[in-house]
């Protein structure tokens, strides 16, 4: 069901929508006639009251690119267009719809009566997209404010007047009727990526504009967290296309300990080349350095943290503490430990580091019950735009390696991010990825006969499924 109302229940007032909210209205159209990536050549139903009908504006009655379904005691009274189904009840409205083919999924949109069955009806319910609209409005029709028990909210968008909220029920195991599809979820979860999109959207709305070390100035807001499941699908972003080439190699070159750029751009991957630059070098102070030579980057600090650093050419074999080694190690040996830690942050080199690390801690936990390997990074300055997409798929990619060569399965990713935002040379390109519906995640699989962390290349890392949305194409600030 899709539902705006107050926090103490208010939905309308003398047949009419106290409120006039235009992402709102927005919102109500883009969730309910977007079919489901089930069965994405069908359309929509909406089912509702009579008086919800009769509430429409004639001019956009019945609602457009979807099956309307009103609901009358005496339907032989009423008189509708071609096409509107009329119907005695809620379960009679409910076998119109999972008799016909042509229906991909359904939604209760009111009024009060319909939506206190629908929610609680544990059979039909299973997802409540609820508009919680802020201020005080005179209301005469209510439903109850309390979601009923058995949901969990699953995501959130903040905006100044409101917030969208989404709530799941799990699901019923087996099932498979219209009223349990929707294209924000799978399984009763919605999409995961809607964890991205809606912070982005929420900076946007309500993120405090601020200066930088590029120039370029950015939208932000501090503090945030994203939850991945690794267990059956990659989070790889599907609203534009992730450069998973870059993101693979990016990594393996991070895991070898190197910090020469130009080992990237032998094999036309570009991502380090603006801050490994002659000219980003010596604006830096860096630039005695050869150009590509970034310093005790990520990759150094994982494999020889505490070594003195001179050059992208020095052997470093034996120097340091090798911490990626290290946390294989204690996966393997000791998985309850609880100091299972992998860290770039590294004070004292942080002034000779081309860019000091972003992605700066992650902390790896075993369930040693499922047999599982989850991982926790935190993120100190978060590029929404360019960034973190890659940064979900690089510490996703890495949290299965590792439980690869420890013999574990896959559990989860936690990205917890810090100062959260979008440069404004990027709102305009993300204004359209908002735009985008996710699809289903890809899977990927790892060659069998690989157990070195050190030994994997690319062609051991398959991707498959991966059917994103068309790039985007963002400028990097450097």
């Amino acid at each position: 069901m899709i539902v705006a109302c107050t926090k103490n229940g208010g939905i309308g007032r003398d047949g009419k929508l106290p409120w006039n909210l235009k992402e709102d209205m927005a919102w109500f159209k883009k969730v309910t006639t977007e079919a489901s990536a089930d069965k994405p050549e069908g359309c929509n139903a909406v089912i509702m009251g009579r008086k919800t009908w009769e509430s429409i504006p004639p001019s956009f009655r019945p609602l457009s690119g979807r099956v309307n379904i009103v609901l009358s005691r005496s339907p032989d009274s009423m008189s509708v267009p071609d096409g509107v189904v009329l119907s005695k009840s809620l379960a009679d409205a409910m076998q119109v719809v999972d008799s016909r083919d042509d229906i991909s999924q359904c939604f209760v949109i009111g009024g009060g009566e319909l939506y206190r069955e629908a929610m609680n009806s544990d059979r039909l319910c299973k997802v409540i997209f609820r508009t919680l609209v802020h201020g005080e409005f005179e209301c005469d029709t209510f439903i109850p404010c309390e979601i009923p028990k058995g949901f969990i909210r699953d995501t959130e968008d903040k905006g100044i007047q409101y917030e969208f909220q989404i709530f799941v029920r799990p699901a019923t195991a087996g099932s498979n009727s219209h009223s349990e599809m929707n294209s924000h979820v799978s399984n009763g979860v919605a999409h995961e990526e809607y964890q991205y999109l809606n912070l982005i959207r929420d900076i946007l709305q309500t993120g405090i504009r601020k200066g930088d070390r590029t120039g370029t100035g950015t939208i932000g807001k501090f503090g945030a967290s994203m939850r991945f499941n690794l267990r059956e699908s990659f989070p790889l972003l599907t609203t534009k296309r992730v450069f998973w080439r870059g993101v693979v190699e990016e990594l393996l070159w991070f895991i070898s300990g190197a910090t020469n750029a130009n080992l990237l751009r032998e094999k036309d991957i570009h991502i380090w080349d603006g801050n490994g630059s002659k000219e980003y070098l010596a604006k830096i102070g860096l630039g005695h350095r050869e150009e590509g030579d970034l310093g005790p980057v990520y990759g150094f600090q994982w494999r020889h943290f505490g070594a003195k650093y001179t050059d992208m050419h020095a052997d470093y074999t034996g120097q340091g503490v090798d911490q990626l080694a290290n946390v294989i190690n204690t996966i393997k040996t000791n998985p309850n430990d609880r100091r299972i830690l992998l860290s770039a942050w590294n004070p004292a080199d942080l002034g000779i580091m081309a860019l000091p690390p972003c992605h700066m801690f992650c902390q790896f936990y075993v369930d040693t019950e499922k047999g599982e390997l989850s991982c926790q990074m935190y993120q100190r300055s978060c590029d929404m735009g360019l960034g973190v997409p890659f940064n979900i798929a690089s510490y996703s990619l890495l949290t299965c390696l590792v439980a690869h060569v420890c013999n574990l399965k896959p559990g989860e990713f936690i990205h917890t991010l810090g100062d959260v935002h979008v440069y404004s040379n990027h709102v305009e390109a993300l204004k359209i990825q908002l735009e985008r519906e996710p699809r289903p995640f890809p899977k990927i699989r790892i060659n069998p006969e690989k157990r070195d962390i050190d030994s994997f290349v690319l062609s051991d890392i398959t991707l498959e499924g991966y059917d994103p949305h068309a790039k985007i194409a963002m400028d990097m600030a450097v």
